[in-house]
């Protein structure tokens, strides 16, 4: 059999409502209408008050207004928590009515949920948060199968089936073609980087130990967020002096934010306007419920230490601390840039539309905070963008060279009919220097 049928698809078609979910989205509801509550209020405490008058902590109101909104509190609280019961004794009928239920649009909708608002998810308990495993196309895989293995890592608001796009998934052709038993990490993408990475770090651990024959080989191509967590377990393997980095031969990037993402410091700069004024501050408080995990990417944050004890939503509060690339470990980047060729300054600026060509390839003026890709192994897509990495020709091609037994490619091998960007241009643009 094919290494690329070996694991079976076990999704079924439809349209999916499980009870788990309508208990998620049911407390996922609730807690949005109290979180809007808190803005009213706090917008209406600000615009009651006199101008002149001194300002205060509080952002509740008083009288008989104050109880309206006390009251808007406990009726959510009292529906929310009638609702939870009532769905928790229907589950078993729920389950039977929607036992062919699970199918990609509802594992999108999860994954995007959880991306977003992930980590708020895992902190109240919430069903719609994902669990890490590692997958084949909907089967949990308990360890490593084979002796060459490749791991694929999603990105932000995605889960393991979006690695198909257009009819191509990267893992099934590089199982195909090279020989690899491939898996997929399904995540929270929502949780902070350095929280998936250790988790990943202590899951692969496992997972490799358990196998049934030693595995000589292990790869990992990660896709945007996905690198950053990659990198994370890399470090957090290290430190812990875990054995499966041993067997880590290959680890590729897809348009990772190395050094982050211009439109997360956008995000952040938007809250910093909003709370200019008592007036629009309290709208700020929406900008604050995204996730742990797009805040990670302002600036590629992998570790513990880069959020401990700081808002992490403070302009400039903390730069992470640089991490480099895995020793004795073959690292490669591929960037993609809408623009069409190599000088077109703009178009490097906005990368692929979401991620900068240099911060794909981890080009920083601080060598402190640069990563050392050797010149062959990196890779720029012109005319293509952030999603376009998933199934375009020249990147399936650039996968397949990187990862081919033999190794050793040129950058003219790599490059097919587009060009990397030769060692040490723009250093000096701004977007590279700027830390805010």
């Amino acid at each position: 059999m094919p290494a690329a049928a070996q694991c079976g698809d076990l999704r079924t078609a439809g349209t999916p409502i499980l009870s788990s979910d309508l208990r998620g989205t049911a407390r996922l509801a609730i807690d949005a209408t109290v979180a809007v509550t808190d803005v009213v209020e706090a917008m209406h405490r600000s615009i009651a008050r006199l101008p002149w008058a001194p300002d205060a902590s509080s952002t509740r109101t008083r009288g008989l207004t104050g109880l309206v909104y006390r009251s808007i509190r406990s009726i959510t609280g009292w529906v929310g928590s009638g609702a939870d019961v009532a769905l928790t004794q229907l589950q078993p009928l729920l389950d039977k009515l929607t036992a062919q239920a699970e199918g990609p649009a509802r594992d999108a909708l999860v994954a995007a949920l959880n991306g977003v608002l992930g980590d708020h998810l895992a902190a109240t308990g919430n069903p719609l948060a994902l669990p890490m495993e590692i997958r084949c196309q909907g089967r949990v895989l308990p360890h490593a199968e084979g002796e060459r293995v490749l791991l694929l890592i999603h990105g932000l608001c995605m889960d393991d089936a979006q690695w198909q796009r257009r009819g191509h998934d990267h893992g099934a052709a590089l199982a195909r073609d090279l020989g690899y038993r491939r898996a997929y990490l399904r995540y929270n993408s929502g949780l902070h980087v350095s929280t998936n990475g250790r988790e990943l770090a202590q899951q692969l651990e496992r997972w490799i130990a358990d196998a049934p024959q030693e595995v000589t080989e292990l790869a990992i191509v990660g896709y945007s967020l996905g690198g950053l967590v990659a990198r994370s377990a890399c470090h957090y393997a290290a430190t812990a002096g875990y054995r499966w980095p041993r067997a880590l031969k290959h680890l590729v990037f897809l348009g990772t934010p190395h050094l982050g993402a211009p439109l997360e410091r956008g995000g952040n700069w938007l809250d910093l306007a909003l709370g200019m004024t008592r007036y629009s501050a309290p709208l700020a408080t929406l900008g604050r419920m995204r996730s742990a995990g797009i805040t990670d990417l302002r600036h590629g944050s992998l570790l513990d230490e880069d959020w401990h004890g700081i808002d992490r939503f403070e302009r400039n509060a903390r730069l992470p601390q640089p991490i480099p690339l895995p020793s004795a470990v073959s690292c490669a980047a591929i960037a993609a840039s809408t623009g069409q060729r190599a000088d077109d300054l703009g178009d490097r600026l906005l990368g692929d539309g979401l991620v900068p060509v240099a911060s794909a390839l981890g080009q920083h003026a601080d060598p402190a905070r640069a990563l050392t890709f050797a010149p062959e192994r990196q890779w720029i897509g012109y005319g293509m963008n952030h999603l376009d990495l998933l199934d375009h020709a020249d990147v399936r091609a650039t996968l397949h060279r990187l990862l081919a037994p033999s190794g050793g490619h040129t950058r003219r091998d790599l490059g097919s009919t587009k060009a990397p960007i030769p060692p040490g241009e723009g250093l000096a643009c701004p977007e590279l220097v700027e830390e805010g």
